[in-house]
């Protein structure tokens, strides 16, 4: 099974221009999307071997991922919600 990156954008592409709006206007979220960026890239890196580390490091960084994609989806969410209003 090919490994992939989990990006924001890949993930929820009918939300590209409000993930962009809210990384320019909304400094909280632009802080959580650049620590999940930060994550993500280091998963991705451990998963292709560029990196070792511990499983367990490994599964606390995909938890912290998982994490930090709930808020922010739920961010876009609420920010779309109050669009569509």
């Amino acid at each position: 099974m090919p490994l992939e990156k989990h990006d924001l954008a890949h993930e929820l592409p009918e939300s590209k221009e409000t993930i962009h709006t809210l990384k320019t206007t909304d400094q909280h979220f632009a802080k959580l999307f650049d620590a999940y960026h930060d994550i993500d890239h280091e998963v991705y890196r451990i998963e292709q071997g560029v990196e070792t580390t511990s499983d367990e490091y490994l599964e606390e960084q995909k938890k912290k991922r998982l994490s930090l994609k709930d808020q922010l989806y739920g961010m876009i969410r609420d920010y779309e919600a109050s669009m569509a209003s």
